[in-house]
């Protein structure tokens, strides 16, 4: 009997264990993004699977220019609304261990890019590449994970 308990609890934790590192390579949860020139945080986002389609979305930004900034620079239905509490991650689509063919928006300049993404280091950190056209004329940025 003790046998059997040992082996049953093995196997729950392995499940656990299992089931927890699966969670932690996914691309859903809270991200920090991190400026290209200075190396500061700069946001907090939160990204999300909705139906099939990864979707981000700016939650707080930290240290902003100014209060409650808008984006002055962008076209269409997200022009002059509010940078925090705004979707700028859409589209994106699973192949593989990559979202790709998606779009992403820098409300900086109100440009929209194509996107991928990619979970590295084992889950702490998400690989997103905007880019024009071919993806290898573009920028990468490295977010982290925030429990």
């Amino acid at each position: 009997m003790k046998t059997f308990t040992a082996l049953m609890t093995a196997f729950v934790l392995s499940l656990a264990t299992s089931i927890a590192f699966a969670e932690s390579m996914s691309a859903e949860g809270r991200w920090r993004t991190i400026d290209d020139d200075t190396g500061e945080a700069k946001s907090i986002v939160r990204v999300w699977n909705d139906g099939g389609e990864l979707k981000g979305q700016i939650i707080e930004l930290l240290n902003p220019s100014e209060p409650n900034p808008k984006c002055t620079e962008c076209k269409g239905m997200r022009k002059d609304k509010p940078i925090e509490g705004m979707t700028f991650l859409w589209g994106l689509e699973q192949d593989g261990d990559e979202w790709k063919d998606g779009k992403i928006l820098d409300p900086a300049n109100g440009k929209e890019y194509s996107a991928k993404v990619k979970v590295i280091d084992n889950g702490a950190k998400l690989e997103v590449r905007g880019y024009l056209g071919f993806a290898l004329i573009g920028r990468t940025q490295v977010w982290e994970r925030v429990e």
